[in-house]
């Protein structure tokens, strides 16, 4: 008789193909070990944070912490709430991230297509200028941005929020790496149809870059929603302030950081770029895994 054909050697042969299976499956299960402990140290942070905000001012500051309230309580709020213009401020936040996402998501995506498809006379020098650019650390741009703002009269105003953020080097850069990946058939069938160029931008370039899109989108919407400096300086007035400034100015207090206030606004204003995450992180991982495969 046959070894192969032999009961022990077939059910031993069984064994190690659904072994091998499991493995192919799930891996090494000793690496869950180690990713699950940074998992946990990386979440921490958030879940301080929430359950901080449920936690009376004292609870917070006694030595040792205590991750679960004893004494849950909403006060937090009710005092964020009542100590600023919240309405207001949640207003100036969207109006500035939606206008600053909308200006990088068309004006970049716009200057990747030219730095990608199109040829011209000195391509390669605007996109070298916009990676020099990249590498500038925005302090030391900062104060000459501010002047020309200042100049332009435009402080004071959510204009002057939303003006110098419409286009980004990191946006351009991202865009033109992903269009690069397209197939320069498509265009050229376009164009031998008798499209325009701005007619092929939005019929065929556009919704071939949706995963690239999303990307830009969340990774600015986040900038931009979270911007405190910037809003800090231009802004004049408590009716210009932006949700972070305002967060800032109200767990301030004459000689202490009112830290239940704070942790209690931190928790309202994560909760929209989660939302915004959660719709589309779908495209914005598909997004990050294609960007710059050529």
């Amino acid at each position: 008789m046959s070894t192969l054909s032999h009961p022990r050697m077939r059910h031993a042969n069984t064994d190690r193909g659904r072994r091998r299976r499991t493995r192919q499956k799930w891996g090494h299960p000793w690496l869950y070990l180690p990713l699950t402990g940074v998992l946990l140290l990386m979440i921490a942070p958030f879940l301080w944070m929430l359950t901080g905000a449920f936690k009376p001012e004292a609870d917070i500051r006694q030595v040792p912490q205590v991750l679960i309230p004893t004494h849950p309580t909403l006060a937090n709020f009710r005092e964020l709430f009542s100590s600023l213009d919240f309405t207001s401020m949640f207003a100036n936040s969207v109006i500035v991230a939606l206008s600053v996402t909308a200006g990088n998501l068309i004006f970049c995506s716009m200057l990747g297509y030219a730095l990608a498809k199109l040829e011209f006379r000195g391509r390669r020098g605007v996109f070298m200028l916009v990676m020099a650019t990249l590498m500038v650390p925005g302090l030391v741009t900062f104060v000459p941005l501010y002047v020309l703002v200042a100049n332009m009269g435009l402080t004071g105003s959510l204009l002057g929020l939303i003006l110098p953020f419409v286009v980004t080097p990191f946006g351009v850069f991202l865009m033109r790496q992903f269009i690069s990946t397209l197939p320069d058939e498509l265009i050229d069938a376009a164009r031998v149809d008798g499209c325009r160029e701005l007619a092929i931008f939005w019929k065929i370039i556009l919704p071939l870059t949706k995963p690239a899109l999303a990307t830009l989108g969340i990774i600015t919407f986040l900038g931009s929603w979270n911007n405190f400096l910037w809003p800090l300086v231009v802004a004049q007035n408590e009716s210009q302030y932006t949700l972070p400034v305002g967060l800032a100015l109200a767990s301030s207090g004459q000689d202490f950081t009112r830290y239940g206030v704070l942790l209690a606004g931190a928790v309202v204003v994560l909760l929209p770029v989660m939302v915004v995450f959660l719709l589309f992180q779908r495209h914005f991982v598909a997004g990050i895994a294609t960007t710059g495969l050529k």
